[in-house]
């Protein structure tokens, strides 16, 4: 073949590892660079992290949705008063506003409440547009059947993971599900965690009391996955009284009565 008829790109022996991860690998080789296309898809890639991140969510287009589903809702803000101050200031982000607290205050319950359902947009605001509505139509069911008494879902503009102990401790409640926009990558821009904390208490609660789940989006754990993890872990909470690093998710470990079997797929 005469050096013109040459293909430009030089395939790469490790093409075949990429059916096994969304990591960059394989990507070819165009002379001594990368091919257009690797080089478009970074940058697309890199755009769509940078706007979960920068792009506000509709807070009142979530509201509106939830509330259509039967969903009572609550509207709370935190101390950072705009994406700029918020992304600087973490500590704010985990601070309940004026207005916020007086909110709370004016929606106070006689009795304690069993568990306090929260979400904030952390670092995508496109993990929760586009994941969050979806589950809470199969989460809140589930806690409703168990009969807990729950307050409205507390939607927080500008939140870190730590506001939700503020809202359980307002409430008296045992359990705190703070549903978050997890930070972008360059795979996974919309990924949304959960994070599950037993008798939350403001300013005491730490990330090691707490139990994550995590990667939900639709490359990744899916929505039915993602409640079987949490509703395992709030039926051991309840026996054991804790979460956190003394809680373990075993929820891998069996599938039908069985143990699963994990092959290295380079191995196989």
């Amino acid at each position: 073949m005469s050096d013109f008829k040459k293909p430009i790109s030089a395939p790469d022996p490790w093409l075949s590892l990429k059916q096994f991860t969304s990591a960059r690998i394989a990507l070819g080789r165009a002379g001594m660079s990368l091919p257009t296309r690797a080089c478009l898809d970074f940058q697309l890639a890199h755009a769509l992290a940078r706007d979960a991140v920068n792009i506000p969510l509709d807070f009142s287009g979530l509201e509106q949705r939830l509330n259509a589903q039967g969903h009572q809702t609550l509207s709370l803000q935190t101390q950072a008063e705009n994406q700029s101050l918020y992304l600087q200031r973490p500590d704010l982000g985990r601070l309940l506003s004026a207005s916020a607290a007086s909110c709370l205050q004016r929606n106070t319950t006689p009795t304690p409440l069993d568990a306090v359902v929260v979400v904030a947009d952390g670092l995508s605001s496109t993990a929760i547009e586009h994941h969050a509505e979806a589950f809470l139509n199969l989460l809140l069911p589930e806690l409703q059947r168990k009969d807990y008494r729950l307050p409205p879902v507390c939607l927080v503009k500008h939140g870190r993971v730590a506001i939700g102990d503020a809202i359980a401790e307002h409430y008296a409640a045992r359990l705190c599900i703070v549903l978050i926009g997890e930070r972008p990558g360059l795979s996974s821009p919309d990924s949304m965690g959960i994070y599950f904390t037993y008798q939350a208490k403001s300013g005491i609660s730490t990330d090691a009391d707490r139990n994550c789940i995590s990667n939900i989006h639709d490359n990744g754990l899916s929505y039915q996955q993602a409640l079987k993890k949490l509703l395992f872990l709030v039926n051991e909470a309840e026996k054991l009284q804790l979460s956190g690093v003394s809680l373990k998710d075993e929820t891998s470990d069996t599938e039908a009565g069985h143990p699963l079997k994990q092959a290295n797929f380079l191995l196989v």
